[in-house]
């Protein structure tokens, strides 16, 4: 009797021949069915999903970083799950679906892309951007202008965004309409100004150090980086991406000849020593 009430509960597997996209649908539509679906599955909203999205998506980079074509190949199954959790879930509450998510971005993709659908003369990046940053900020006038609010340049710009993501954003946009240093030279101006602001946040006594000050000192500094960044042509996040995985290799490295020479961890070994291994694993860098 068990066996057959757990036989009448079980969902059936889509076909094999059915299109991947189609099959997956129909495979997260089981998932969160009421009625015998996944518990955990069911009980997900935008919420709870949002996170798993994030954390998908700089998987996917990480794939990409370290060339792993098989990796990338699973990590960006796993990020179109998450795109299928939201239409599902949007499905249900009747917003959206999958198709009308689909057909919006193909809509948006043509209508941005005249020098391909349409008779616009496009040739070359420079100015295909140009015009896409237009489309953008037409679209973005439109917007305010329907929900009668008052427009900006910094409209669009998720607070959701990573930080360093978010910073590049805003700078790009305040550029755009000449809120912008027009030379290099003086972003660094700038830092050495914020570098000087945190040196006189740090007061002899420790207990007279305003923590909310220090944090906002810092946050000057790290936005004047960003923009040295953006001015340099280098994107900020994949920069610290590749200093930290840099950072790992040499003190992974240190560990290593610390043990293999000495016996001893880094907690019963003194700076000066460490800083010379640390030195000899800068060399592995150049091998």
């Amino acid at each position: 009797m068990t066996t057959q009430t757990k036989k009448s509960a079980m969902k059936q597997i889509p076909s094999a021949n059915l299109p991947p996209i189609e099959r997956l649908r129909l495979v997260m539509a089981s998932l969160r069915d009421p009625d015998g679906g996944c518990p955990w599955d069911i009980e997900q909203t935008y919420e709870t999903i949002a996170p798993y999205t994030i954390e998908e998506a700089y998987e996917v980079a990480d794939a990409i970083t370290e060339g792993d074509m098989p990796h990338l190949e699973e990590e960006l199954g796993d990020l179109l799950l998450q795109v299928m959790y939201y239409t599902q879930i949007g499905q249900e509450s009747g917003h959206f679906d999958f198709d009308s998510v689909a057909h919006g971005i193909t809509e948006k993709m043509i209508r941005r892309h005249p020098h391909v659908f349409g008779s616009d003369n496009v040739t070359d990046t420079e100015t295909q951007t140009r015009n896409w940053e237009a489309q953008k900020a037409e679209e973005r006038a439109r917007k305010a202008a329907e929900n009668d609010v008052r427009e900006s340049a910094l409209d669009g710009v998720s607070s959701a965004f990573p930080a360093l993501m978010r910073a590049v954003k805003l700078q790009k946009r305040a550029g755009r309409v000449g809120f912008d240093w027009p030379e290099v030279d003086q972003v660094f101006d700038k830092l050495e100004e914020e570098v000087a602001e945190i040196q006189a946040e740090l007061k002899d006594d420790p207990k007279e150090r305003d923590p909310d000050r220090i944090e906002d000192e810092i946050g000057d500094l790290l936005f004047v980086c960003v923009n040295l960044a953006r001015k340099l042509d280098v994107d900020p996040e994949s920069a610290l991406r590749r200093c930290n995985r840099k950072f790992e290799t040499r003190f992974r490295a240190v560990e290593t000849m610390l043990q293999d020479e000495t016996g001893r961890s880094m907690e019963k070994s003194e700076l000066d020593e460490l800083e010379a291994l640390w030195q000899r694993a800068k060399q592995f860098d150049k091998t």
